[in-house]
């Protein structure tokens, strides 16, 4: 019997993947939030694509603040869209 591959929905495209394809955008309980690369930090989760395009979608949306319940700052949406810059420019 094969193993079962856990899906998750991008906030961005909306499109379901395999949760290993797809980034952690984590609210801590403190309440910061900010990138799970790894996806084990406690808190909150939300995934979106390996894209800073449908990061945007999904903050643009409100999408994922709706998801992580919280109020994302203009500061705070800028330093994720640029953090995932980066993931993309090294892969």
């Amino acid at each position: 019997m094969p193993k079962k591959i856990p899906m998750r929905q991008c906030l961005g495209c909306r499109e379901m993947k395999p949760k290993k394809e797809l980034v952690r955008v984590v609210r801590s309980p403190e309440g910061e939030v900010s990138i799970d690369g790894k996806g084990k930090k406690p808190g909150r989760g939300a995934y979106v694509c390996h894209s800073a395009e449908c990061l945007k979608k999904a903050l643009r949306s409100n999408a994922l603040g709706r998801s992580l319940e919280v109020t994302i700052p203009p500061e705070i949406r800028d330093q994720l869209v640029a953090e995932m810059e980066s993931l993309e420019a090294a892969e």
